[in-house]
């Protein structure tokens, strides 16, 4: 018999809040130079036994290393592939009432997933603390292109952008079969761009640069699918889609409907954490676009912007009204994004976000009876 694939009614997109001794470490470490490689990881290892224990305390079933080894949700990662590197310039990307470290990727070789990419590591670390799934979040593919401005892809092979979008597809496809080899069976790409592409301002843009949105979002689709069209039937792959997150601020603004069909009928995605905290993300009409089915659409219907308390009567209203366009059994309860999506987090406060943990799955039980 088939092992049955991780799927929950509430769930949380990675990162958490870093507690003070991981900063204050990251700072030692990277900043004044006063302590190692091997202290910082111990000092995380530490940390990441606790942040698993607070999940599993408040019953969640699936649990995240709270990317307390990461200072961005993305970069992190891409950084560690062949052919990518970042580059530090004058100016951070503009978020609304912030400004991102003036950090930028640029693509100097030929793109390729390396077979000792430190991220293994950190997915077997987790897997051999957690009492409950492991999960790890990766950004997705969409990730290497759409903050890659033109001048800075060196290669020369790459100015065709079919061969680009071949590579990148082809070095995804080894990670994910590298991280299930590692033990993986539960593996989340942050492909937050499908949801940038629903912003008029930002297509606007694309347009004004010679490149058709729409075309844009089906070729992100199709190099989503063709990465993980091979996984082992046990794997279970997750999208998570958000208009971005940066100290409670955010970038785009626009309902899913301009993406919505392609990104639940042709990225063969499993689970989809969408972003559903505010207006910005529009009505919940998109939703009948989810095919009748085993995917999974996880709401995120609370808040990581804020400390806001949501209620549990709140959201079993609002997941009243999304059943309206979609089977409740194909729903979960979920945050609309990461607690802390760079090392500085969000502004809300440990306890805070150790609520919010609960709110989810004390809802998910009022809903469904369960969490797992």
């Amino acid at each position: 018999m088939a092992t049955p694939k991780p799927v929950f009614r509430a769930d949380h997109v990675g990162s958490l809040l870093r507690p003070k001794a991981v900063k204050d470490a990251r700072k030692a470490r990277f900043e004044k130079g006063t302590i190692d490689t091997k202290e910082l990881a111990r000092v995380e290892d530490e940390a990441i036994c606790t942040a698993v224990d607070l999940q599993q305390a408040v019953g969640l079933k699936a649990v995240t290393d709270g990317e307390y080894r990461r200072s961005f949700w993305h970069y992190d990662f891409l950084e560690h592939l062949t052919g990518f590197k970042l580059v530090e310039r004058d100016k951070g990307f503009q978020f609304h009432g912030a400004n991102l470290r003036p950090v930028y990727p640029v693509i100097s070789g030929m793109l390729d997933f390396p077979s000792d990419h430190p991220m293994l590591k950190h997915y077997s670390f987790l897997a051999s603390v957690a009492r409950g799934r492991p999960k790890i979040s990766i950004p997705g593919p969409s990730c290497c292109h759409f903050r890659t401005a033109p001048e800075d892809i060196d290669p020369i092979e790459y100015r065709d952008q079919e061969v680009l979008f071949s590579d990148i597809t082809r070095a995804y496809a080894k990670a994910v079969k590298a991280f299930y080899d590692a033990g993986c069976r539960y593996l989340q790409m942050d492909d937050i761009f499908f949801a940038y592409l629903c912003d008029p301002k930002i297509r606007a843009e694309k347009q004004s640069q010679g490149v058709n949105p729409d075309w844009l979002v089906k070729r992100y689709a199709a190099m989503m699918h063709d990465a993980i069209k091979d996984r082992p039937d046990d794997m279970t792959i997750a999208m998570h889609l958000c208009r971005g997150n940066f100290q409670s601020t955010w970038v785009a603004t626009g309902a899913y409907d301009p993406v919505a069909e392609a990104v639940f009928t042709q990225t063969g995605i499993d689970v989809f954490f969408l972003e559903y905290d505010s207006d910005r993300a529009g009505g919940l009409e998109p939703l009948r676009l989810l095919p009748t089915g085993n995917q999974r659409v996880m709401a995120g219907f609370v808040t990581t912007k804020s400390g806001k308390l949501e209620t549990v009567d709140e959201l079993c209203r609002k997941f009243d009204a999304a059943s309206k366009y979609a089977d409740l059994d194909q729903l979960g309860i979920a945050p609309q994004c990461g607690f802390a999506s760079t090392e500085e987090g969000n502004k809300l406060s440990e306890d805070q976000q150790k609520q919010k943990l609960e709110l989810l799955v004390k809802t998910a039980e009022r809903i469904w009876g369960e969490v797992g």
